[in-house]
């Protein structure tokens, strides 16, 4: 018994030898790729040190439509594409309780520290991330935290079995997380918001924009479209780092962090506003005080650091049309009421429409069935009406998407590939390129590449420096971590493994897995 003890203990130290001690995952919100390009010579920070020490991913895309935070933070380490993952948008409409959920609302849960009604959970993501087949494959030991402003944003990467999941609450100023983790906060978590660390931003100035004077939700709102709001973020991570410690206990822990401030900043004034410019050099700050924290607790050379974005932006449609581009804006509420009017003009009276949002639209199938109509030909109807309004580029069924009958192009690939059978929506629209049914500032979620093309680096142990300039997806993130932890692929990725990145000595490291020896016989 002595002896096979002996060899199951050289086994488990073999093949935990030369893993790093923390994976940490990185996103920011709303970082098109080309910000790498505009204001490189002005990083030199974190984001410096990813780029010169890293290896850099120069055409790295999303390959799903719609390119929206859910979508994009659950594909980061799942490597699953909504059609798999289930994980549609930010929100949908779901046939099964008829009403709008988000990606992460769980009336089975509570919110913990937080106010309002309603919890959050991975529970609507249907596939593994790294971070659970990470604890699969030790047992639990691993730990795996998730920190963001926004609930998908913390709740999304660091998966199912995640030990936490932490985000903001802008109405008390608290970060919170839910029953789904644990019955109360973890302590340091309690003595951070104790801190009041929001309240620090009282009365502070940033680009013109002055923050209140009193403590409140007013300050709070108005501090998540600062820079002020990835400190908070970053100050979050030091304590859970410190909290659980993270990367301190022989095992890989994994450390998701998703700083939220430049989408809120973004949205308000696009890509080429000089705030873009302003958060984007002090998101470089953040991230290298990060690094210096890890650095002094855990040493940087035990740390895989992986950084992405979950989508990018189009321009401001005013900007673009002032360069002489293509843009501008459809009202708000046009396309939808187009189609209404075409069903009632055919079908007669009722609510056709039960989702609010216009880029995929639900019908109402207790109508339909009311009135003994055929599916299909309604949403054929529906499709045919949206495509008569000027600016509306592609209109798809839920039966063409079925069935596979898009345009063999990158653009047809990507919107199938958002399609779930059982979630997705009856019809979905698509904007020409740089056209935007949004009243003010941009936004995102096209397949188009200003939205899709984004970030993806890596570097620390076991990883090669330099440029890879061919082209990747997102979806590859997760399947190159989990084969250099050596663990489980997650269960939904659609990604292939970025061996190009791995270092000679990760190689060579491969023969940890020959059978250790004892007397001159191998093991098996």
């Amino acid at each position: 018994m002595t002896k096979v003890l002996v060899l199951l203990l050289a086994f488990a130290s073999l093949a935990t030898a030369e893993r790093p001690k923390l994976v940490l995952a990185i996103v920011v919100d709303q970082f098109r790729y080309d910000y790498l390009l505009r204001f490189r010579d002005e990083y030199k920070e974190g984001v410096d040190q990813l780029l010169t020490r890293g290896a850099v991913f120069t055409n790295a895309h999303y390959e799903h439509f719609p390119t929206v935070t859910a979508v994009g933070h659950s594909t980061f380490l799942s490597g699953a594409l909504p059609s798999i993952s289930g994980i549609v948008s930010n929100e949908w409409y779901d046939r099964e309780t008829g009403k709008t959920v988000t990606s992460v609302s769980d009336d089975s849960v509570k919110i913990l520290a937080g106010t309002g009604d309603g919890g959050a959970s991975p529970h609507r993501l249907l596939v593994s991330t790294v971070g659970d087949e990470l604890k699969m494959a030790d047992g639990n030991q691993s730990r795996v935290i998730g920190v963001s402003i926004k609930d998908r944003s913390a709740i999304l990467p660091s998966g199912h079995m995640a030990d936490g999941a932490f985000w903001f609450d802008a109405r008390n100023g608290n970060f919170v997380s839910s029953t789904y983790y644990f019955g109360e906060l973890p302590g340091w978590a309690g003595e951070f918001n104790a801190a009041h660390a929001a309240d620090r931003y009282k009365g502070a100035t940033w680009m013109n924009q002055k923050m209140p004077d009193e403590a409140g939700p007013a300050l709070y709102n108005a501090v998540l479209n600062t820079p002020f709001a990835n400190e908070l973020i970053e100050q979050f991570a030091e304590h859970a780092v410190d909290g659980e410690k993270l990367g301190e206990r022989g095992v890989t822990d994994l450390l998701a962090v998703s700083f939220s401030a430049n989408d809120y900043v973004g949205h308000r004034v696009g890509p080429d506003a000089p705030e873009v410019r302003d958060i984007s050099i002090r998101t470089d700050q953040v991230i290298g005080r990060l690094f210096h924290f890890l650095d002094g607790r855990v040493g940087m050379q035990n740390v895989v650091v992986v950084f992405t974005a979950d989508h990018g932006v189009a321009p401001v449609p005013e900007v673009n049309q002032a360069r002489r581009m293509p843009g501008g804006r459809v009202a708000p509420g046009v396309v939808k009421d187009a189609v209404q009017a075409a069903l009632v003009r055919k079908y007669g009276e009722g609510n056709w429409i039960v989702s609010p949002g216009e880029s995929s639209l639900y019908l109402n199938l207790d109508l339909i069935r009311d009135k003994n109509l055929d599916r299909a030909a309604v949403n054929q109807t529906a499709a045919e009406a949206a495509l008569s309004i000027p600016h509306v580029m592609r209109a798809y069924t839920r039966e063409q998407l079925m069935q596979g009958e898009v345009q063999d192009d990158l653009i047809g690939h990507r919107i199938m590939n958002g399609f779930n059978v059982r979630r997705g929506a009856d019809i979905y629209l698509l904007l020409e390129p740089y056209w935007l049914s949004w009243a003010h500032g941009t936004s995102h979620s096209t397949p188009y590449d200003y939205d899709a093309h984004v970030p993806v680096i890596f570097m620390g142990p076991g990883i090669k420096a330099g440029r890879f300039d061919e082209n990747i997806a997102v979806n590859d993130v997760a399947p190159t971590l989990a084969t250099l932890l050596e663990v489980e692929t997650p269960s939904g990725s659609s990604g292939r493994v970025l061996a190009e990145i791995f270092t000679e000595a990760h190689d060579s490291g491969r023969s940890r897995y020959a059978a250790p020896k004892l007397g001159g016989a191998e093991i098996h």
